[in-house]
């Protein structure tokens, strides 16, 4: 029985990260075209027909339609079914890992801001101030949440919350003077300031620490598949790779890992947490 109720939890979960995962979809294509989130229900961007509910069921839908528009005929992009499936499973490792609490709520919503910010970086270069400035007020509430849950007392409320306001001016200044810095050394603008914005937010999620360990695994990760990607494409230079999505999968890895990295980190050199 107990097996039973795990894959219904699980399967409840996961469709409605799905479900999260093609609203996701909508901002990604909404917000950098200055279009509402919210109206007209979704359509075909190419014939503008609006689609069935049943064609819009997330990832189910796309293979039904077999990732073509029912009037046009049109492809549709398999992204759409990937970012809802990818969006699912997250939501599910969430579930897992911090079960049925104020974090997992909270975490999957930031997972969520981090995958639109992260797509539209990709898509746009750009990180729109309403994804984190939104998210940022999220984090620090999230931050009051967390206080309240835990102790229920003034005390481990303010704590959170400054723990929040640190990781986020950490995160502003420390990418800013990132940034400035480069762009003395290199003569030309080396990072945009949404990185800054996008790091501010995650320090209000994660806190200073987490969030030093993230821009860690960021920048290590943005070597490896930035120097990939100039090796491809035979160019020393030229070549622009958005940050943001390189912040996103820093802060969700360290989400899942960062308390045993951050633990064995200071027992290696004998300092206490």
């Amino acid at each position: 029985m107990d097996f039973l109720i795990a894959v219904v939890a699980i399967t409840v979960v996961f469709a409605l990260g799905a479900s999260i995962g093609s609203f996701i979809n909508v901002v990604v294509y909404r917000i950098p075209a200055g279009l509402s989130i919210l109206w007209p229900p979704s359509r075909c961007p190419h014939c503008l027909n609006q689609l069935k509910a049943y064609d819009n069921v997330p990832v189910l839908g796309w293979l039904w339609l077999r990732g073509k528009c029912r009037y046009c005929k049109n492809k549709i992009a398999v992204r759409y079914p990937v970012v809802e499936a990818i969006t699912g499973l997250l939501f599910v490792i969430i579930f897992l890992v911090f079960q049925v609490s104020i974090a997992t709520l909270g975490y999957c919503a930031f997972c969520s801001w981090l995958l639109a910010l992260a797509l539209i970086d990709l898509d746009t270069m750009t990180l729109p101030n309403a994804l984190t400035q939104s998210g940022l007020v999220l984090g620090l509430a999230f931050q009051i949440i967390s206080g309240f849950t835990l102790e229920a007392s003034s005390i481990s409320i303010v704590k959170h919350l400054m723990m929040g306001i640190a990781g986020a001016v950490v995160g502003l200044w420390l990418f800013e003077a990132i940034a400035l810095g480069g762009s003395i050394v290199l003569g030309k603008t080396a990072m945009g300031a949404g990185d800054a914005k996008l790091a501010a937010m995650m320090g209000a999620w994660l806190g200073w620490r987490y969030l030093l360990l993230a821009s860690l695994i960021a920048c290590a990760v943005g070597v490896l598949i930035g120097g990939l990607v100039i090796v491809r494409s035979r160019q020393k230079r030229g070549v622009k790779i958005p940050f943001g999505p390189f912040l996103a999968i820093g802060a969700i890895i360290t989400l899942f890992t960062g308390q045993p990295i951050l633990s064995a980190y200071l027992q290696l050199f004998n300092l206490s947490q």
